[in-house]
């Protein structure tokens, strides 16, 4: 402090016309003793001030740099609090960066223990990132069955971490019985209050303390110190206590004698002597009072540059010296932000801590049984940033033989595709894997909750990712696509086969009698039928979905108008063979019969057309059927429109074999009848089959059944009419005569 204010009153940029003293006190590690010296110091009751020639008046209090005990300055800062003194002290941050949730924690029964027993539940329980196991407040007496039972409590629980806020007293008892229990396997985590206790040095002890980490308070360089001490002469006259308690340690002259006198002259030499006074290879406590001091120096230099008229107080006044009030020199210490010589910030948070700069340290055990103190990282924070962890793992030594960090957690992580469930009446950090629901995922280590796949994505299999749904239709490449194409495009070529075979022989008896344009005009129908099959496989598409309907509605319809003709001429033919019968073959020319045809197939295009326009079937992604499985299918759009185009062909169908039913008997010449007959039942009976079968088929399997329906009475159609003919033209030439066929009718 002697040091850092010497500097600051040298330095013409800092507080230029200020002229800084201090008074200090030793509380004797007595709470009441720092109390008495801090109320004293407010009160301004304090009279013993050691003034330059230049200082005029009593100088004001301006702040108190606290003690380097936590107990101490906290209780201190309970009362003066009340009056708004600033009070620098350090605070302190334990960052749990090993995943250690599941901890024991071990406090003195002081204020240090309880206030940092406060900070660290609201820090680790309340913000989710652990649970303690327990919590002991280790006893002032050496009271041996309460000690027992704390380590007893130690070593039946499963955190494999403690942590420890108390001081060096209360620990030596504690690892003493620890020792006498010989428990063995925990890892210790302590405060800065006790980073040099001796039971760490202690041998006895190092089985069970070495690797253990300690957050100590950072360690820092103040240029210039060791200097400034070795130019400080004892000089009684001047009650200078600190330099005389420096010369006390220096080896006494060689004919000095102890009659009473002082032993200091103030000539002294201080160059050559070694104590603790002169050692600043390690400063911690000091360095923190030094950045104490410029902190108060840099808030009242702020505070003396004020400009009258545009203060931040009351009136926009700003304050002075002469009517300092310390709540005024709060409010700029709160905006102090200066940077160190060797790069440490220096400023304040929201709740006027100082933003912490902690180093972590390990005890190495070393072959030789002793223990070394190893700085293995830091804890740092910014103004503008939470607390960063920089830490050198390979460094640590951990006191276990696997040489690695231990597990300390109540229940394992819960790994992808689980979430966390808790048990009930246990702390958070206890709980339970629960698989993710059907069609839900977790791509996370202990999640909370699990997420929905987007529509098109399903769960893997360990359901820690989504995957794309596996898309069905009717494809070309699955053995049953295959087969019906193959079926498809073999009905096409026996089509086009009769076709030729009819086309070659146009001018034969049989080709003749049945009626060779409507002959040529069903097996064209036919081939369109067959052909509109390969537009429902496939994925589907919107122009597949409008014309796979259409084409099937209005192909069929053609074929069913042919057949009907076919029927009603038939009819006609027989009935003009009988007398006076001839007038009904004026009604059924040839123009009348292509006339028919076109009109009954151009109302069902104007269905179809209707349809279309009005509800047209589109293609769509159907996730109903199967949870991991996307079909895609068209949807009619309109089932009345589909219902229409169905029922049509029915009612067709329907007629044509009622037609033909009447015409079964007619003589053999006209034979037609029996053919479209039985061609009629075949298309029929598989049309009734197919709705109930289509209605109950999933996905792919409902245009399976439809393409198996158009290729089925396809093919019925195609060889009960042209079958029994194409036996005649290709194998019964014989027969295939105007006299062979006129003469199976004379013969019925």
């Amino acid at each position: 402090m002697a040091f850092a204010i010497d500097e600051i009153n040298r330095n013409s940029n800092l507080l230029p016309n200020v002229t800084l003293g201090y008074s200090l006190y030793d509380n004797c590690a007595n709470p009441e003793i720092g109390f008495r010296a801090a109320l004293s110091l407010v009160s301004g009751q304090e009279e013993q001030f050691m003034l330059d020639d230049t200082c005029v008046g009593t100088p004001p209090v301006v702040g108190i740099v606290g003690d380097s005990s936590s107990t101490h300055s906290i209780a201190i800062s309970s009362v003066l609090g009340l009056y708004r003194v600033p009070l620098v002290r350090a605070m302190i941050q334990i960052l749990n960066h090993f995943g250690w949730t599941w901890v024991g924690l071990l406090i003195s029964d002081d204020d240090y223990g309880l206030h940092a027993a406060r900070s660290f539940q609201s820090d680790l329980v309340q913000s989710g990132r652990g649970c303690l196991a327990y919590m002991e407040v280790l006893p002032w007496d050496n009271d041996q069955d309460e000690l027992r039972r704390i380590v007893d409590v130690m070593k039946k629980s499963t955190a494999r971490v403690v942590i420890l806020f108390a001081n060096e007293r209360h620990v030596n008892k504690l690892m003493e019985e620890v020792a006498r229990q010989n428990v063995t396997g925990l890892q210790y985590m302590i405060s800065e209050s006790w980073t040099a206790a001796t039971a760490l040095h202690t041998p006895h002890l190092t089985p069970y303390l070495a690797g253990t980490l300690g957050i100590a308070i950072r360690r820092g360089e103040i240029p210039g110190l060791r200097e400034f001490l070795l130019q400080t002469r004892p000089d009684l006259h001047n009650n200078n206590s600190y330099g005389n308690s420096m010369c006390r340690f220096a080896p006494p002259p060689a004919d000095w004698v102890d009659a009473g006198g002082a032993l200091c002259s103030g000539q002294e030499d201080m160059e050559n002597v070694e104590n603790d006074f002169l050692d600043v290879s390690d400063l911690r406590s000091e360095y923190n009072v030094y950045k104490a001091v410029y902190a108060l120096a840099y808030a009242l230099d702020d505070m003396l540059r004020c400009v009258p008229g545009r203060g931040p107080f009351r009136g926009h006044s700003c304050g002075s010296l002469k009517e300092l009030e310390p709540w005024q020199l709060v409010y700029y210490l709160d905006k102090v932000n200066f940077t160190t010589s060797i790069g440490d910030q220096v400023t304040f948070d929201e709740n006027g801590d100082v933003l912490p700069i902690y180093d972590i340290m390990n005890w190495l055990w070393l072959p030789d049984g002793t223990t070394k103190l190893q700085n293995v990282g830091e804890v740092k924070k910014s103004a503008f940033k939470s607390e960063e962890l920089t830490i050198d793992a390979h460094k640590i030594f951990w006191n276990f033989e696997s040489k690695e960090p231990p597990r300390s957690v109540c229940s394992e992580s819960c790994p992808p595709g689980t979430r966390m469930a808790r048990k009930k009446g246990e702390p958070v950090c206890c709980f339970d894997c629960i698989p993710c629901s059907e069609g839900k995922i977790s791509n996370e280590t202990d999640s909370l909750e699990c997420t929905s796949c987007p529509e098109d994505f399903w769960p893997s299999l360990q359901r820690d990712h989504c995957v794309p749904k596996e898309t069905e239709f009717l494809s070309y490449h699955e053995p049953l696509g295959i087969c019906l194409t193959a079926a498809a495009l073999l009905g096409t070529c026996m089509c086009a086969v009769v076709l030729g075979i009819f086309i070659c022989h146009r001018r034969t008896p049989i080709v003749r009698a049945n009626n060779s344009e409507l002959s040529f005009q069903l097996l064209l129908s036919l081939k369109l039928c067959f052909l509109c099959s390969l537009l429902f496989i496939g994925r589907p598409t919107l122009w597949t979905c409008q014309l796979r309907h259409a084409a099937f509605g209005i192909s069929f319809v053609l074929s069913i108008s042919c057949i009907l003709v076919k029927t009603v001429v038939v009819l006609a033919v027989f009935k003009a063979s009988k007398p006076g019968g001839g007038a009904s073959l004026k009604w059924f020319g040839a123009m009348q019969q292509r006339g028919t045809v076109m009109v009954l197939t151009s109302v069902q295009a104007a269905f179809c057309t209707a349809w279309i326009v009005s509800a047209s079937p589109v293609p769509h992604k159907n996730t109903q059927y199967y949870n991991d499985k996307i079909v895609y299918e068209c949807v009619v759009g309109s089932t009345i429109g589909f219902a229409v185009l169905l029922g049509y062909i029915g009612f067709l169908a329907v007629l044509s074999l009622f037609i033909a039913f009447i015409s079964r008997n007619l003589p053999d010449s006209f034979n037609e009848a029996k053919l479209i007959t039985f061609s009629m039942l075949i298309f029929c009976a598989v049309w009734v089959a197919f709705v109930p079968a289509y209605v109950s088929s999933p996905g792919k399997y409902a245009d399976a059944v439809e393409v198996f329906a158009i290729l089925a009475s396809s093919f019925g159609l195609l060889v009960a009419l042209f079958g029994p003919k194409c036996y005649i033209i290709l194998l019964r030439p014989e027969r295939n005569t105007k006299k062979s066929i006129m003469g199976r009718g004379n013969d019925t």
